[in-house]
């Protein structure tokens, strides 16, 4: 027990599998006037779906540090102080990354 380490890993959460569901029940019985707008939701679902998690963290941690009032580069010593202390249970090497996939994101 002694010198271990509990690492928290941070997974970026989606639930487009179940939206996307939700989506085509409702196209299936959907009338002429409400169909275009069920087939933009469908393209905006399948754009989110295809967003890569690092990106999905990264805007999750940007939105976190600067919510911390941190305006300086998003993977600063100052930025990752910020985002642990925004959020406690973080470890340093995992808010490390996470700050250097919100400053990729500044980076674009």
């Amino acid at each position: 027990m002694f010198g271990t380490k509990r690492e928290l890993m941070v997974i970026a959460l989606r639930d487009t599998d179940a939206v996307t569901d939700e989506l085509r029940e409702a196209l299936a019985t959907a009338d002429e006037r409400d169909r275009p707008g069920l087939e933009r939701a469908m393209e905006l679902v399948a754009r989110a779906a295809a967003v890569p998690d690092a990106e999905v963290r990264g805007r999750w941690a940007l939105h976190r540090i600067t919510a911390a009032g941190h305006t300086g580069p998003a993977d600063s010593v100052h930025a990752v102080r910020a985002l642990r202390q925004a959020e406690p249970g973080l470890s340093l090497a995992s808010a490390v990354q996470l700050s250097k996939e919100a400053a990729a994101l500044r980076a674009t």
